[in-house]
């Protein structure tokens, strides 16, 4: 039986993905960064081409940066060829082999 294969159009962009949302609570942390000063500047600069100030940016940047590296964790695109071939491989693991069968008669570290 196949399965359905997820669909990404062309003008999706993995900035726009879900992921968890962002709570408003009434309390607040703070992170202090020491920098450079031309690295200071630099962002200066850039937030006020973007009408944002320095600590907008920052948070807008860093989070979109985390964003994506959670996504780079989590979600992958295969072209239509791979995803068969991936669903295929899944859906047909090989035989356990004298390795598995070892690692699997082993007690846990947990256990011991």
């Amino acid at each position: 039986m196949a399965k359905p294969r997820p669909v990404q159009s062309e003008s999706s962009s993995r900035s726009s993905a879900p992921v968890a949302p962002v709570v408003a609570s009434d309390t607040k942390g703070s992170i202090n960064l020491r920098i450079e000063t031309g690295t200071r500047k630099l962002i200066d600069d850039a937030a006020a081409i973007l009408g944002k100030t320095r600590t907008e940016f920052m948070i807008e940047s860093a989070r979109q940066q985390a964003v994506d590296v959670l996504l780079d964790q989590r979600l992958f695109t295969l072209d239509p060829e791979r995803y068969d071939a991936f669903v295929q491989a899944l859906d047909n693991p090989p035989a356990p082999g004298p390795k598995l069968r070892a690692l699997l008669r082993r007690t846990p570290a947990w256990q011991k």
